[in-house]
């Protein structure tokens, strides 16, 4: 049935495609849950009225947050290549595509680990200052805390970005279900392959987001 259904496809070259997608997507999450939550820390805590407040290290970040935030993906890629031949060594392949991945989401997500932390209660941050905690104190323990239901949401809707980047990054040889569905199906008139690739992005994004809600919602206690 399948095959009648999918005349066209290479299901070990599709469970390939999928793995690799899986690790792009694996690797740039993490990297940009890292990368992200500092830079969105940062943004809290120089801005106006907060612990580190520095109007030029806040105007610095939120200004390279903006302009990476704001770059459309495809062209990020493009503009990243020197870059990305120079720290890789290449600019094919999975790992080629980490760079581009990782520069494009971390700005993203930390922006809204920013707006998260805006959103903790600024009498139990006003506490603990009182109570004499140190920042690295007040960090770990009030606003990670306070915040983590909004952060889980938050590299949630990256992760599921992160997939539709994959998919673009295999365009132009990156790997993946987007360089198959590229490659094999839409280059080569096979729309099952292309069909095919498209519904395991998609069942890729419904388990992120299931997996996502899932924390979520056990984590928040309100």
């Amino acid at each position: 049935m399948i095959e009648k259904i999918f005349p066209n496809v290479d299901w070990e070259k599709m469970w390939e495609a999928t793995l690799e997608t899986l690790y792009m997507t694996g690797m740039s999450v993490i990297v940009t849950f890292v990368l992200g939550l500092a830079l969105g820390i940062l943004l809290f805590l120089t801005s106006k009225g907060n612990i580190w407040e520095n109007k030029v290290a806040y105007s610095i970040t939120n200004a390279v947050v903006n302009v990476f935030r704001s770059i459309p993906f495809i062209i990020l890629i493009v503009l990243l290549i020197p870059f990305t031949k120079v720290l890789i060594g290449t600019i094919r392949g999975a790992n080629a595509a980490l760079p581009a991945l990782i520069i494009g989401a971390a700005p993203f997500y930390a922006r809204m680990v920013e707006i998260a932390l805006r959103e903790v209660n600024k009498g139990v941050i006003e506490a603990a200052k009182a109570m004499g905690a140190k920042t690295s104190t007040i960090i770990m323990k009030v606003l990670l805390p306070e915040s983590m239901p909004a952060l889980i949401s938050g590299i949630t809707v990256t992760a599921i970005a992160l997939v539709g980047y994959t998919a673009m990054a295999g365009v132009i040889g990156a790997g993946g279900l987007g360089n198959l569905a590229f490659l094999d199906g839409f280059q080569r008139s096979r729309t099952d392959v292309t069909l095919a690739a498209t519904i395991l992005i998609l069942v890729l994004v419904f388990i992120i987001q299931l997996v996502g809600d899932y924390f979520t919602n056990k984590i928040d206690k309100r």
